[in-house]
């Protein structure tokens, strides 16, 4: 297994317990890492992905749920929102390219969920991926315009 997949799981269970002890970050990785085996980059992975996911996680959430057709977070089990939460991080934020973040959300569905788990993660993060992408796409796209109008400004004095 890699050092990011086993980082991915060890964040995924991090982050179920943090939905459903409703504790703080720190509380909860206080009690998980004495036992949970882990090489220190591993670790730091883990712990960099689930702060990350828990300080943004109203804006995942939202981002999910508009997705997530017909789909409201709460009906969601817990392990399946917090995998949809954690690769939509990823795709936010760039951790990875988004093929493999879609793949390794699908693993971690199969590990961890039922059988219809990875179709379904599968598809709402398709349309997440879709979405970041263009946004990305269309910020970078208005930096340029803005550029070009800077550029055309100056030349004009």
């Amino acid at each position: 297994m890699t050092l990011r997949r086993k980082a991915r799981e060890l964040a995924l269970q991090l982050l179920y317990q943090w939905d459903l002890r409703a504790e703080s970050p720190e509380k909860i990785e206080e009690a998980f890492w004495p036992g949970a085996k882990a090489a220190a980059r591993t670790r730091e992975f883990a712990h960099r992905l689930f702060t990350g996911t828990v300080a943004a996680a109203p804006q995942l959430d939202a981002l999910v749920e508009r997705h997530a057709t017909n789909w409201r977070l709460e009906r969601m089990s817990a392990i399946d929102r917090n995998i949809l939460r954690l690769a939509a991080f990823e795709l936010k934020f760039a951790t990875a390219p988004a093929k493999v973040v879609l793949d390794e959300a699908v693993e971690l569905a199969k590990k961890f969920s039922d059988d219809a788990a990875p179709a379904f993660v599968n598809g709402v993060l398709d349309a997440v991926a879709g979405d970041e992408w263009r946004v990305a796409s269309g910020e970078k796209a208005e930096e340029k315009k803005e550029e070009e109008k800077k550029e055309e400004e100056k030349k004009d004095e």
